[in-house]
């Protein structure tokens, strides 16, 4: 039977598989938007959503929210300029590679994350989950690295990108939930709603004025492709919520590992939608990425 401190679990599942659905979706409008428009999708359309979360929230507990303290401000904007940045170089990986390979050097953010949250937040690992976290990492280079390797620095561009994506990944993660525990006086549903609507306001509010500032016919070409751009934004935003709700429960690290069996989700999207054949190596790899959630669950 489930308690709420183990909520995190099914919480990670849902926003997994919503992750990789929206990132299909922005996938597929990088080509008519560019990086930073299919970018902006997931913050200017998701943002609504994410007000329509809050105040379900807010009517369901009762809660009262007040003005955050201080501490919460820094965190906040750790996470949402993280999350731009990552998000971006994300859609720049995937624009040189397969999905899932990007997938799979982004579920390195996993080991990254751990790292980043003992350092800032204080967040302590047992050993235990510590092996976990190798393991499924090392099921993810398994799965990502090709035979051969890399044989210039054209094919090895996108893998750096999405090695520095996953970092920024990761402190984005941090960033948000250092400011998720610093909403006092409220339930941690309400905080993480709480948080997510800042976050998605600010991210909406930068790139929104970059994008009028550096390319102001992307933002009419988003707006001609309002349609797709919702739905992506929607799930981005119904990703986010779970996110945040796990964020709120336990240590970045946790939910990141057990997201890692997002990989298993993207293999699936990209058999069937894109086409693309999965190699022995990859269930190899996605053989050791499912002992390594399955290690951390059970710690």
């Amino acid at each position: 039977m489930l308690t709420i401190a183990s909520l995190w679990i099914p919480f990670t599942l849902v926003a997994a598989l919503g992750q990789v659905a929206r990132n299909a979706m922005q996938r597929s409008l990088t080509k008519p938007l560019g990086t930073w428009g299919a970018t902006n999708i997931r913050f200017l359309f998701g943002f609504p959503f994410s007000v329509l979360f809050l105040g379900v929230v807010l009517v369901a507990t009762g809660d009262r929210l007040g003005m955050p303290p201080t501490v919460f401000w820094p965190w906040l904007l750790l996470g949402a300029l993280s999350q731009i940045v990552a998000t971006g170089l994300m859609l720049l990986a995937m624009n040189d590679r397969s999905f899932v390979v990007t997938t799979a050097y982004l579920k390195t953010e996993a080991i990254q994350t751990a790292i980043f949250g003992f350092v800032f937040l204080g967040d302590h690992l047992t050993w235990l989950k510590v092996l976990a976290i190798v393991i499924a990492t090392v099921g993810v280079v398994i799965t990502a690295l090709r035979p051969g390797g890399e044989k210039s620095f054209a094919e090895l561009k996108p893998t750096i990108t999405g090695l520095v994506a996953a970092a920024a990944f990761a402190l984005s993660a941090v960033g948000f939930r250092g400011a998720i525990i610093n909403v006092p006086g409220v339930s941690f549903v309400t905080s993480a709603s709480f948080t997510l609507v800042l976050g998605l306001f600010v991210q909406t509010l930068v790139l929104t004025i970059y994008l009028l500032w550096r390319a102001p016919k992307v933002l009419q070409a988003i707006l001609g492709l309002w349609k797709p751009s919702m739905l992506a934004g929607f799930m981005g935003a119904f990703a986010s919520q779970f996110w945040f709700l796990a964020f709120a429960l336990t240590a970045a690290a946790n939910v990141r590992t057990l997201a890692l069996i997002e990989v298993l989700f993207a293999q699936a999207v990209a058999y069937y939608s894109f086409k693309q054949p999965i190699a022995p190596r990859e269930l190899a790899g996605i053989a050791l990425i499912i002992i390594g959630v399955a290690v951390l669950v059970g710690a």
